[in-house]
């Protein structure tokens, strides 16, 4: 996928040798020649992450944001940005109205061109924001029980897990999709990071969530991230695991650690979404996951 420039090698090969070594140094690479793409919700976009970037200005989208950060790390020559908040798989092939405009599909970014696709997906498709306000309002009604596990397992059957499993052949189209539309492209998954302690009972009352739906929203998470690197593996792509890195990173952490913010955030972000420290910490781990001839 790495391409140079004709007139550049040409150039290049008239250098002297001793030049050369300066020319082709660590510290002065040439631009990687890629076509990178970046799809996604909030948790790609960063809202507000300092600072804000893009039309419509509805998306919310961050020069800081995971994309921005790998982008500007690896020098790529060409590189869109079409993430949105509160995007799910629909907004891939329709149009999303925010705020402040609408938001073209993001599958029209993609072109034949593109070498490199990430998307973080499916968080919404499973009602993120709905599923933070029910336990935000129901677990502190029962602090020493899961009020709002009650809720959505009532009837014996896990609402949460059912959403997963319905959003999984969505995923699976999703990836379909960029694969048709860009055949050539490294295509990289990118999951969730850690939004509570992966272990204990969490940090009630800061974050008001009884010990129990703490247990139950952490394994809904990794349920979620399961989900997306078994479709990851099945469609072609790569799965980026953001969630082992940022394991100690959770919204329970004090201002500096914490790498997703709580309901009420310390840091610019959005409640309940990465700082820009998260999305530094996913950027890293998109950079570790990229193919040599992505990332050269």
């Amino acid at each position: 996928m790495t391409r140079v420039a004709a007139g550049r090698l040409a150039a290049v090969a008239v250098v002297p040798v001793a030049a050369l070594a300066v020319l082709v140094s660590p510290a002065q690479a040439l631009p990687a020649q890629v076509d990178y793409v970046a799809l996604g919700d909030s948790y790609a976009a960063g809202p507000l992450v300092p600072l804000p970037k893009g039309t419509p200005a509805g998306c919310l989208r961050s020069t800081n944001n995971y994309a921005s950060v790998v982008a500007g790390e690896r020098g790529f020559t060409s590189f869109t940005d079409v993430t949105c908040s509160a995007a799910t798989t629909e907004h891939l092939t329709a149009s999303q109205q925010v705020t402040a405009g609408t938001a073209a599909p993001q599958f029209d970014a993609l072109t034949a061109d593109t070498d490199l696709v990430t998307m973080t997906m499916g968080g919404n498709d499973i009602g993120f924001g709905s599923i933070v306000t029910e336990c935000a309002l129901r677990s502190p009604t029962k602090p020493q029980g899961a009020a709002c596990m009650d809720h959505y397992t009532a009837g014996g059957t896990d609402q949460l897990e059912e959403n997963i499993e319905a959003a999984a052949p969505k995923i699976a189209a999703a990836i379909a999709g960029i694969a048709e539309r860009s055949p050539d492209a490294e295509i990289l998954i990118v999951g969730y990071p850690a939004i509570l302690p992966d272990t204990g009972p969490g940090c009630f009352p800061v974050v008001p969530f009884s010990p129990g739906d703490v247990a139950y929203l952490r394994d809904t998470e990794k349920k979620l991230n399961a989900m997306l690197e078994d479709q990851a593996g099945a469609g072609g792509a790569t799965y980026v695991d953001t969630y082992t890195p940022s394991i100690g990173h959770d919204v329970c952490q004090l201002p500096g650690v914490k790498w997703v913010e709580g309901l009420v955030p310390t840091e610019p972000a959005a409640p309940v979404h990465p700082n820009a420290r998260g999305e530094r910490g996913m950027a890293d781990a998109v950079l570790a996951a990229l193919s040599d001839s992505s990332a050269a």
